[in-house]
């Protein structure tokens, strides 16, 4: 089970959060489901210079250890918002972008309802409302 709160820095672990490049601005990629954060790879060289760049992996990403996945936990989007809202909270970010897609993009969305002020730029690519009404099938 992903821990929140006093467990941020277990779930940094959990989820393979990586923090790399100095810039001065912050930016989240969040993958889609049947991926996991390299994904991401081939446009990272080109944020480096301008960004402090913050990947993860879902908790149902295969680079992630089953063992942690609470299935109980994760039949909704919310346990995937409080992940990222916990990662954020752990790595001390007050202000970020979010370049997400598919199902991370309707994360990305919920996070930034809930918490309006941490998020300056959604970029969302390939995104459906779909993920809102349906049970999830993993």
């Amino acid at each position: 089970m992903v821990e929140n709160g006093n467990g941020g820095g277990k779930l940094l672990e959990i989820l393979n959060v990586r923090v790399i490049g100095n810039g001065n601005k912050a930016l989240v990629l969040s993958h889609g489901f049947g991926t996991d954060q390299s994904v991401w790879s081939k446009i990272v060289p080109f944020l480096l210079r301008d960004h402090r760049i913050v990947l993860y992996d879902l908790a149902c990403a295969g680079s992630v250890n089953p063992d942690h996945f609470d299935f109980n936990r994760y039949t909704t989007l919310d346990a995937y918002v409080d992940d990222l809202l916990a990662i954020l909270d752990a790595l001390r970010i007050e202000r970020c972008s979010l370049i997400a897609h598919s199902f991370s993009a309707m994360v990305g969305v919920l996070a930034s309802i809930r918490r309006p002020e941490l998020f300056q730029k959604l970029i969302l690519i390939c995104f459906s409302p779909w993920h809102i009404t349906h049970p999830f099938l993993l």
